[in-house]
């Protein structure tokens, strides 16, 4: 059934050289690096506080190093440098991809005060529902307000939703899921507790043994729901002695699907309460422990997966490819957590297949945050284009914002060269992100290779000046 919305003027919310939708870890990134480049941008974000999956979420931990050395630094390394308590580099760092974990809500201020400092315009609690597309690019996106529908401007738009919805609704081509079923990664539920004894915890290491095959048994006869086991193992032989943030709990379901996601959110946490109460009973430690903290939101992995000029694929990653558009390095291992919700993920399997050899990493390229359909649009985060196997990747808090700092320096150099963000010296590019503190690796030579490539599928589209 459908029904005819009469036509009518919309007035003007804001407006601005670029304008960032989502103000997860890669909107941040884009926004800061184009307004340090002389952007006017605005940030537009959905929830009470930006962060993302960082601060509403509560998955806290970052990946910086290639297992021998840190190669994300960067609006990374200033931002760990910022939150200093709130921040805690690992003790095995730098030999572990995993280097340092945090306090999700000193993260908001952290993040809300580089923002600031920056001269973003970032206004929350403000959804973008639709583009407003003309001659191919996007002039506006519409926002729904407390007092009703206004439109925001801008000469380029990032987005940076996380799930696409911006390019989407422009008409970009997306994939989603995976090639067999279109079943996207598991999401998790993740959780704190407050009222536990670390000390009779870790005194009890073969009662953590028992509880954990007593869950296995239960789950197998249908009596316990599912849970990530190598996790659960961890925390029943003890939590480390700073705030643990729980990630364990798994569910399966549509993050496109408002009702679906829903529904798997309440059996997220009811789940969660189901392994506190059998903890409480039988693991020594957990008598008075209690549910602190579920995330504001579930952990999406994936959903839409842009299209683009690059599509960041599996062989890239375990390859270590290097590309001529390169905007940072990446590094992380081809992490799927099993999209039908059992809880297990490759990364219980850490083959050496699955992820770059010790020591080296992955270019993140340009041309998978662009497109061929609208030229003043670039897309960062998990909906930039990769596979299914690639997207596990690079989906990790750190790479989008390797992509955020780069499609956003993109865009302030676009501006300033008058042309397409397709369009933009890409050795120039390279020149500023190091000058600002990336990490920037052997660069294939011939670094004017992919405007070449992009004019030329671009041709009948482009109007650079």
């Amino acid at each position: 059934m459908f029904i005819n919305v009469p036509s009518r003027e919309v007035a003007v919310f804001a407006e601005a050289d670029i304008v960032v939708v989502g103000g997860g870890p890669a909107g941040i990134a884009a926004a800061v690096g184009a307004a340090r480049h002389g952007a006017e941008v605005i940030l537009l974000e959905r929830w009470p506080s930006v962060g993302g999956q960082a601060t509403n979420a509560l998955v806290n931990i970052w990946h910086t190093s290639d297992r021998t050395k840190q190669v994300i630094h960067g609006l990374v390394q200033e931002v760990i440098e910022r939150a200093g308590m709130a921040m805690q580099r690992l003790a095995n760092y730098p030999n572990r991809p995993e280097t340092h974990e945090f306090e999700p809500g000193a993260m908001r201020i952290v993040f809300h005060r580089l923002l600031k400092d920056a001269g973003v315009r970032t206004i929350c609690n403000i959804a973008a529902i639709e583009s407003i597309i003309e001659d191919d690019r996007i002039r506006g996106v519409l926002v729904d307000t407390k007092i009703g529908r206004k439109a925001v401007l801008g000469k380029i738009f990032i987005d940076a939703t996380g799930d696409g919805d911006i390019a989407a609704n422009a008409g970009v081509p997306f994939a989603y899921g995976r090639d067999i079923d279109g079943k996207v990664q598991g999401m998790t539920m993740m959780f704190r507790l407050c009222g536990l004894n670390p000390q009779k915890i870790c005194a009890n290491p073969k009662e953590a043994d028992r509880v954990l095959a007593l869950m296995k048994d239960l789950r197998k006869d249908g009596q316990f729901p599912p849970f990530m086991d190598f996790a659960a193992n961890s925390y029943l032989h003890g939590p480390r002695p700073h705030i643990v943030s729980y990630n364990m709990c798994p569910v399966a379901g549509n993050p496109l699907d408002e009702e679906d996601l829903t529904r798997v959110s309440v059996q997220a946490r009811e789940q969660v309460q189901q392994y506190v109460e059998l903890w409480r009973r039988e693991m020594p430690g957990f008598e008075h422990s209690e549910i602190e903290q579920t995330g504001f939101s579930l952990g999406i992995r994936e959903s839409r997966r842009i299209i683009g000029f690059k599509t960041l694929d599996r062989q890239m990653v375990v390859n270590a490819a290097k590309q001529p558009d390169a905007i940072g390095h990446g590094f992380w291992m081809v992490d799927i957590h099993d999209p039908d919700g059992s809880g297990y993920t490759t990364w219980c399997d850490r083959g050496e297949d699955s992820m770059p050899p010790v020591g080296d990493s992955y270019h993140i390229p340009l041309g998978m945050c662009l497109n061929k359909q609208i030229a003043n649009l670039a897309v960062v985060g998990r909906c930039a284009s990769s596979t299914h196997e690639g997207l596990a990747s690079v989906r990790v808090q750190t790479h989008c914002m390797v992509m955020g700092q780069g499609a956003g320096t993109a865009a302030a150099l676009a501006l300033e060269s008058d042309v397409n963000m397709t369009s933009v010296d890409i050795s120039c590019l390279q020149s500023r992100l190091i000058a600002d503190n990336v990490y920037l690796h052997d660069i294939p030579k011939r670094s004017d290779k992919f405007n070449k490539q992009v004019r030329k599928k671009m041709l009948p589209q482009l109007s650079t000046a």
